[in-house]
């Protein structure tokens, strides 16, 4: 997954300025007590990354 398809993805599920908040500032156990920004700074894969808050957040199917 692309980075670009990865952040529409959260745009679209979380809203475009809720989405870069959520990536910041919310900390995951799924993510080894990372955010999402750490997570793929640390070279976890967009894919990987949005597997997690997909499961984390209830992201509708649809959305997925």
């Amino acid at each position: 997954m692309r980075l670009t398809v990865f952040w529409q993805r959260m745009d679209e599920h979380f809203g475009t300025g809720y989405a870069e908040t959520f990536a910041r500032d919310h900390v995951m156990t799924e993510l080894g007590g990372r955010t999402v920004d750490e997570a793929l700074a640390d070279g976890w894969e967009a894919k990987d990354v949005w597997r997690v808050v997909c499961a984390v957040m209830n992201v509708p199917a649809e959305l997925r």
